[in-house]
């Protein structure tokens, strides 16, 4: 069905690598440490949180240690696992508390760890993780079919979730109830098309229907449907996807939704949890589908919404992100935010809410994981830096991708064969690239390359895509950069004011401390011209860096008038006033988005004057 059901076979190089050590050196790699709810939780034997935030961690966790091939994180990760199925009950339940608070258990966190073990078995083929998994799910049909447990709240919302597990189980062991008990969540879980008129006027009120992270987990419903139940596909994510953008869409292709759909204004907050959730559906119905048009919108939020909203170090992180986003400070009163506190955008260990916190470790992981996939061949998916073993006619293949792709615009491939072997290798070319070359001849776009042919020993070949810096309509006559997958902004630059304290028995120290951003530069202008000039520069070892972009556009700039959100003196004001500022003209250097943590995305294109 997915990636997750063959054992992996990728791993970072370049930049990609430097990403996930990055990771690995900051919370995703230390949470275990010092985060109560990890550290201490039920799911251990502690007295901890013992539902979703365990579950979360590791679903990003373990892809993560085995991909750097790190034994001490392999390790910690196994003892996870070992713990929590050492403590399933005998008749299969899996989750933390008493037996006579099953009824009361969202079931949610059910579906979650089954994920969690799939991808663990992925990675270390554990038929000890396999089985417990089994009589977990089986448990969980029994309870179900006895009305002993039901779905309400969360699970009532995810429950397609679990047809990620049930689908590995029934691979393996074709037994009736997998199937039965996918019809039973089916039939108790919500139905997405009742609620689609909630979407198009967000409200200031928080419910799951319109709840982001809901509904970016949604989108995969029916592409999972079709799988498990061998139904056909119609595509109705795609209809739900573009009422979703139509009404809350943001300049990074992800929606508004802080937390619950926001609407289309440019200050609002997209929350992290959601972000990571999105790329996800988007890989999956990639995978699924086959439909490249999942693929293109997992590169835009994967190199822009995701490293935006986390620190360089990732130490610390945004609950909720805005696309003209001039301050990360706490409001003093009122929230801006429609459902979110006052907190919701600073850079911290868990502002507003720990769920981010347990669950933004998948989003690096899983995008390498689907750089590649087999199907009548290999296929490139995401030109990520990496490479992918496999064995094709039982010989050994290996394809490496050097890039630095998306900051630079070719992609080297190193196939290279033990033996000689017949196979399709094929290249997904991102359709903003109208035109691309391979090594020195130029064809046209036409969605993918292919060739197939027998492959002996090495063989090398560059791809090249082709650009220019552009405009790009939003709404209210706003307009924002982009350059290949990138989006631009301009970056305001930042006074860090950090906050070390202790809040219901959780401490923020350094580095996991919180931090508010303070703008220090002019944030007020808009473009006076639509030409851009691209530089290429050195960069740093952090890939998305703030201080060093890899790449940035060089336009001419001009100062307008543009007010404060009424009743804030840290957030623009959604549009400007449109009247122009005394100043000069000036030429400035946008940054990628997400390099930029203050920043201005959506500005006006002025009349250019000589």
């Amino acid at each position: 069905m997915n990636h997750y059901f063959k054992k992996h076979k990728i791993k970072p190089q370049g930049w990609m690598r430097q990403q996930l050590e990055i990771q690995a050196k900051g919370l995703s790699g230390n949470l275990d440490k010092f985060w109560p709810d990890i550290k201490d939780s039920a799911w251990i034997g502690g007295d901890r949180e013992g539902w979703e935030r365990v579950p979360y961690w590791l679903d990003g966790f373990i892809p993560l240690a085995w991909f750097l091939e790190d034994e001490d994180m392999k390790g910690r990760a196994d003892k996870y696992i070992n713990a929590i199925v050492d403590r399933q009950k005998e008749d299969g339940w899996i989750c933390p508390g008493n037996d006579e608070d099953r009824k009361h258990y969202d079931v949610w966190a059910v579906f979650l760890i089954g994920k969690v073990f799939t991808v663990y078995w992925e990675f270390t083929g554990s038929e000890k993780v396999k089985e417990s998994l089994y009589k977990a799910m089986k448990c969980l049909y029994q309870m179900m079919v006895e009305d002993k447990v039901s779905l309400f709240e969360w699970g009532k919302f995810r429950w397609f979730e679990c047809l990620i597990p049930l689908h590995f189980l029934y691979d393996h062991y074709q037994e009736d109830w997998i199937l039965e008990l996918g019809k039973i969540l089916r039939e108790q879980g919500i139905k997405f098309t009742d609620y689609i008129e909630c979407w198009k006027r967000p409200m200031n009120k928080w419910v799951l229907e319109t709840h982001a992270v809901n509904l970016m987990m949604m989108l995969k419903y029916e592409a999972l449907c079709s799988k498990f139940f061998g139904e056909p596909y119609e595509n109705v994510a795609e209809k739900l996807w573009n009422i979703l953008i139509e009404y809350n869409g943001t300049a990074v292709g992800t929606t508004t939704g802080d937390e619950c759909l926001a609407g289309l204004k440019n200050n609002q907050g997209t929350e992290l949890c959601a972000v990571v959730e999105q790329m996800y559906s988007f890989e999956l119905l990639y995978h699924i589908t086959k439909d490249s048009i999942w693929a293109e919108r997992l590169e835009k939020i994967a190199f822009n919404a995701l490293p935006a909203t986390i620190s360089d170090d990732m130490w610390t992180h945004q609950y909720v992100q805005q696309v003209n986003q001039i301050a990360c400070i706490g409001f003093p009163g009122k929230s801006y935010f429609r459902t979110n506190g006052s907190e919701a955008h600073i850079f911290g260990l868990e502002p507003h809410f720990g769920c981010c916190t347990s669950n933004l470790h998948q989003g690096w992981p899983k995008l390498l994981w689907s750089a590649f996939m087999e199907d009548d061949g290999i296929e490139c998916t995401m030109m990520l830096p990496s490479t992918y073993e496999t064995k094709i006619s039982d010989k050994n293949v290996k394809v490496t991708l050097v890039t630095e792709y998306p900051f630079r615009h070719s992609c080297k491939y190193i196939v290279e064969t033990e033996e000689p072997v017949e196979f399709q290798f094929k290249v997904r070319i991102p359709a903003w690239s109208k035109q691309y070359k391979v090594d020195e001849e130029m064809k046209d776009n036409e969605g993918y390359w292919v060739l197939k042919q027998v492959w002996d020993g090495k063989q090398e070949f560059t791809i090249t895509l082709f650009d220019e810096p552009h405009l790009v309509d939003r709404p209210s006559g706003l307009k924002v950069a982009e350059y290949g997958p990138l989006v631009f902004c301009l970056p305001i630059e930042a006074e860090y004011k950090m906050h070390e304290y202790e809040r219901d028995g959780v401490e923020r120290k350094f580095p996991y401390c919180d931090y508010e951003l303070f703008p220090t530069s002019e944030w007020r202008f808009g473009y006076n011209s639509d030409t851009f000039s691209p530089c290429e520069n050195e960069g740093d070892e952090i890939p998305f860096s703030s201080k060093q972009p890899r790449i940035t556009l060089q336009t001419q700039m001009r100062p307008i008038e543009w007010e404060y959100e009424d009743g804030y003196d840290s957030v623009a004001a959604a549009c400007p006033t449109g009247a122009e500022r005394e100043g000069d003209l000036v030429t400035m250097a946008l940054y990628p988005y997400g390099c930029a943590k203050l920043r201005m995305t959506e500005m006006p294109l002025t009349i250019n004057k000589k």
